[in-house]
């Protein structure tokens, strides 16, 4: 890599870690203002999202940083795993419901899903049918 395209890399990666980062930081903000019981995380996700299919901030700018993360998100699961290790016992107390859940909440979502589907797929045949 050149010398002189160092600096656009490094106003890249900065351009892509605001847009990122603002859209946590604001997401976070409405959910404590709101008094959302939404996670903060995931409402500056939506909020990212509706950013870039707006086109207000296109994908190459926010692709820099979402790579790393990407690449680098294995990383991110160890907290994750040590705080499961931490509370194995709860968990194994309540593996039951925790299964329950797991499965049902799968199982309702491909129904769900399924509905939908078959619902598009008819009125897409129906509607081809009346087209001829």
């Amino acid at each position: 890599m050149p010398k002189n395209s160092y600096p656009k890399t490094i106003l890249q990666y900065l351009v892509s870690s605001a847009l990122i980062m603002g859209s946590l930081f604001a997401g976070i903000a409405i959910q404590e203002y709101l008094h959302l019981s939404i996670p903060g995380s995931i409402i500056g996700m939506l909020l990212l999202f509706i950013l870039m299919i707006s086109g207000l901030a296109p994908v190459e700018w926010v692709k820099p940083v979402a790579q790393l993360f990407i690449r680098y998100m294995v990383l991110l699961f160890v907290p994750i795993s040590v705080g499961l290790i931490q509370y194995g016992e709860l968990l194994s107390q309540n593996a039951v419901q925790i299964l329950a859940g797991t499965v049902g909440g799968t199982v309702i979502v491909l129904v769900v899903l399924a509905k939908m589907l078959e619902h598009i797929l008819s009125n897409q045949q129906e509607t081809e049918r009346h087209n001829k």
